[in-house]
């Protein structure tokens, strides 16, 4: 019988997570501060470009953005930034399998996630008061990605929320899995892809969104 390389995988996260938690806070920030302006680099580009194409194909831009979306989570995985919905995988599996304290998995939890806001918010900072948003207006992709989310019933939102969970973990797990770097970034991307396309709701992805409006001009 072959040995699953899960648990082992995941007990090593866990250790390591809670390792650098438990020695090094500022650090384990920082790492959660990157996760988060990350995913807000990657959707203040993709915005634009979504953008860009939309005057010339109109529609093309639901199609752009997630490609150039999903290289955040990439740059997230191969860079060993800390983001939450990752986290949320390997300490809810952790807990589990009693690899981790549930007490202490829900403080890593909840340290990673406001470090993530922080991060997006000064990418969002940033990203807002850049030339490229300088002509931000309603009709932008990005604020209309905003308002379709804001007009969600808080059922439709978990609902969301779950499927990019699913998606997210896919990713993950194909990069702690498959050994073939190549395999990895294209399992990430893909799978990043498919929950952006469909519009599902992912915390860390929202916070990237949210930030870039909220402290746009327009």
């Amino acid at each position: 019988m072959v040995e699953s390389t899960f648990i082992p995988k995941i007990e090593a996260a866990c250790r390591k997570k809670e390792g650098l938690f438990d020695t090094n806070k500022g650090k384990y920030a920082v790492r959660s501060i990157f996760a988060g302006a990350f995913l807000t680099f990657s959707t203040g580009a993709g915005a634009i470009a979504a953008d860009l194409t939309n005057k010339i194909v109109p529609g093309t831009g639901r199609f752009l953005f997630p490609f150039i979306f999903a290289w955040g989570l990439a740059y997230i995985v191969f860079l060993n930034a800390e983001l939450v919905t990752s986290n949320m995988m390997f300490l809810t599996a952790g807990t589990f399998l009693k690899k981790i304290d549930w007490k202490k998995a829900l403080m890593i939890l909840l340290y990673c996630t406001f470090f993530n806001l922080i991060g997006a918010l000064i990418a969002g900072w940033l990203f807002a008061n850049s030339a490229a948003y300088a002509g931000l207006s309603k009709e932008s992709f990005i604020a209309g990605v905003v308002q379709m989310k804001l007009a969600r019933s808080n059922e439709l939102i978990l609902l969301e929320g779950i499927l990019a969970n699913v998606f997210v973990n896919i990713a993950i797990l194909s990069f702690v899995l498959v050994k073939d770097s190549t395999a990895k970034l294209f399992l990430v991307i893909s799978a990043i892809y498919m929950f952006v396309f469909l519009t599902n709701e992912h915390l860390a992805a929202n916070f990237a969104s949210f930030a870039i409006v909220k402290f746009s001009s327009a």
